[in-house]
């Protein structure tokens, strides 16, 4: 999907901790390859929506989201959990989500 990202984005939180910051940079990364978004990862606001407005993701992306992170990180994201709305509510809370839940 090419997804045209109009000055929704802002650079990545500089108040994250080292380890956060590099972990969001690297999921971002992923979400830029696996959704060929026209921006670049460091462009992706941590803190931004990433459904709709934000990021500008539809149900197709995070569908292709969800399979690309099972792939990366093996961690199953369903279509029918109730926290959905809250994992995908941003960069940053998707991958808070990935780190608590996936294998070590």
């Amino acid at each position: 999907m090419g997804n045209t990202v109009g000055g929704a984005t802002a650079l990545a939180n500089e108040d994250s901790p080292a380890g956060a910051a590099a972990e969001e940079l690297e999921l971002a990364n992923l979400m830029v390859t696996a959704l060929n978004l026209e921006i670049s990862a460091p462009e992706i606001d941590p803190g931004a929506p990433l459904y709709r407005e934000g990021l500008g993701l539809d149900s197709i992306d995070i569908l292709e989201l969800s399979l690309a992170i099972s792939k990366a990180y093996g961690v199953k994201l369903r279509s029918d959990d109730e926290n959905n709305t809250t994992i995908f509510s941003s960069l940053r809370s998707l991958n808070a989500h990935i780190q608590a839940h996936r294998p070590r």
